[in-house]
């Protein structure tokens, strides 16, 4: 059930988008970490993860998207952010990971910014 909340498509240029509808908690983390892993692993480092769906963050949602940007990171790849609500952005700014993740208005602009860094 819970994979109609979280899907995936790539979107060319070898880069991936991750998309969440609904509430990031504890019922979601753990697919979305799932997710990230199985991307990851598959060599798949460029990530876009779409929260324009997302209403809500727990910290374990947050901890999941850090560990799925590290591990990124280290494979030479990124994990960027798009289309965060107000509320979101608040909660990201609050922990200071505005600083941390590159975060875009939409996939256009997330996509763009991967494909020239």
């Amino acid at each position: 059930m819970s994979s109609m909340n979280i899907w995936q498509e790539p979107l060319g240029n070898d880069i991936w988008v991750v998309a969440i509808n609904g509430r990031l908690d504890q019922m979601l983390n753990p697919t979305l970490e799932q997710e990230l892993t199985g991307l990851l692993e598959d060599g798949k480092v460029r990530l876009i993860v779409d929260l324009s769906q997302t209403d809500y963050i727990n910290s374990g949602g947050l901890r999941t998207l850090v560990t799925g940007w590290r591990k990124a990171r280290q494979q030479e790849g990124n994990l960027v952010l798009c289309g965060l609500n107000g509320r979101l952005q608040e909660i990201f700014h609050m922990v200071g990971f505005d600083q941390l993740f590159q975060i875009y208005p939409s996939q256009q602009t997330a996509k763009a910014a991967l494909v020239n860094p």
